[in-house]
């Protein structure tokens, strides 16, 4: 509880710590909100491919121009401004970086900065958990190994949950279910980026006008998204994914420790120690009242009966029985709580959450009947969408990562709603993601 105290020694001792950000979209704007207002941090440069993007985002979020003038990484140092480049590997391969903050949400662009931050000795922060969830388990035991930090990114809900797990297993309780909200309704995975303000009551012209991306909203409405952050979760917290993918019931938050308890037990969850996501929807369309919506939570079980009186003595929300009780977020704030991450990386040495095994996968999933030839989308597209999966699963049945599905063409057909095989599908063995995924399959396999 002292980042704040260690933030401003680093700062009055004229050493913040020294980061670089790749990519400006809104995950990044936001962190650039606080991150310009935070004693011991210095945002060294800024890359994306369109710079523009990128000036653009530090003057919406109130950097006065002089801050972002500077014409290289030596002088933003030695001026404590930034510098902005489209070169992201210039700003990696710097001596002065210590943390890189990877916000590009492609996973194979990310894996590459990932690699590049590998070989030259930086801690990454990694909002992208798309590429977490495609290769994070063997990236995060390859940093460990390197002595550097690889995190999951605070703001974003699997590290929320990460921390909320941490916090129930240091107190001495076993994890029952941990996840999160979002607004869910049978049917939705099939949305598409032609369909999808529909579904969020926007017209085309209002979405346009709002800056906002149809393929990335439709991954949060399909279901994709919300399967690639429990994966992480899963991945990160040693919990195993329900045997049939997330089923997304309506719960409110008064009412997480009554529904998600095991199913043995008459509760929702497939089993002790697993994730799901709940909906803020009822099938027919009306709204939970009390819902988790834009929250997280984590389920937890008493030991003993004399737990179970001070759940009830303290007030906690429990199920009937008072055996199972939970403890909930109901906000999180994206980029705004990003600094956490960073702090804790650069002065702690410890991530936010990360990888500590391959527990859970997320699988292609035709939307439609695909014929062969047919080119993919992926996340958030009009040709698949993502189902969790236990990863034994996937790797028993050779699936196709969900983070591979993108610009790749079918070499066969494949039935709406089935799963994609790897040899369904051209892939180019040299892409450095494909290669990963690949190394980190043969040692799941091989139980490494």
């Amino acid at each position: 509880m002292n980042l704040a105290g260690m933030l401003a020694a680093r700062a009055d001792e004229g050493a913040p710590l020294r980061v670089a950000v790749i990519g400006a979209g809104k995950f990044a704007a936001m962190f650039l909100a606080q991150a310009r207002r935070t004693k011991g941090l210095h945002i060294v440069g800024v890359a994306d491919l369109d710079v523009q993007r990128a000036h653009d985002a530090l003057t919406a979020t109130g950097w006065p121009p002089t801050q972002f003038d500077a014409k290289d990484v030596a002088r933003a140092v030695r001026a404590g401004t930034t510098f902005v480049t489209d070169d992201a590997f210039d700003l990696i391969d710097d001596p002065a970086i210590e943390i890189v903050v990877d916000a590009t949400g492609s996973p194979q662009v990310a894996i590459g900065h990932t690699l590049d931050c590998l070989e030259h000795g930086k801690h990454l922060v990694n909002v992208t958990v798309e590429a977490d969830v495609l290769a994070g388990p063997l990236l995060a035991e390859r940093f460990r190994r390197a002595g550097l930090v690889y995190s999951l990114a605070y703001g974003d809900q699997p590290a929320l949950i990460a921390e909320m797990v941490d916090w129930v297993r240091a107190t001495g309780f076993d994890v029952i279910c941990a996840g999160k909200g979002t607004k869910y309704l049978p049917g939705f995975e099939y949305s598409t980026p032609e369909t999808v303000w529909d579904h969020y009551g926007l017209t085309a012209e209002q979405a346009r006008q709002g800056g906002m991306n149809a393929q990335m909203f439709n991954s949060f409405l399909d279901g994709t998204k919300s399967a690639i952050e429990m994966a992480a979760v899963a991945n990160a917290c040693d919990l195993t994914p329900p045997p049939s993918g997330l089923a997304f019931p309506p719960v409110a938050a008064e009412g997480l420790a009554q529904a998600l308890k095991p199913v043995s037990v008459g509760g929702l969850a497939a089993h002790a120690g697993t994730v799901e996501v709940v909906s803020s929807h009822y099938p027919d369309g009306s709204e939970v009242d009390g819902d988790l919506r834009w929250g997280v939570y984590v389920v937890f079980e008493a030991p003993d009966d004399y737990v179970r009186r001070c759940f009830a003595e303290y007030g906690l929300a429990t199920d009937d029985s008072g055996r199972f009780a939970a403890m909930y977020k109901p906000y999180h704030l994206i980029g705004l709580e990003l600094g956490i991450s960073v702090a804790s990386a650069g002065l702690r040495g410890e991530p936010t959450g990360a990888p500590t095994g391959f527990r859970g996968d997320v699988v292609a999933v035709a939307k439609r009947r695909l014929a062969a030839g047919d080119r993919l989308d992926g996340e958030g597209g009009a040709t698949v969408y993502g189902r969790l999966v236990p990863a034994h699963h996937s790797l028993s049945e050779d699936w196709l990562p969900i983070g591979l599905a993108h610009g790749i063409q079918t070499r066969a057909p494949v039935d709406k709603d089935q799963p994609l095989r790897w040899s369904d599908v051209d892939i180019d063995d040299s892409s450095p993601a494909v290669a990963l995924r690949r190394d980190m399959e043969a040692e799941a396999r091989a139980g490494r």
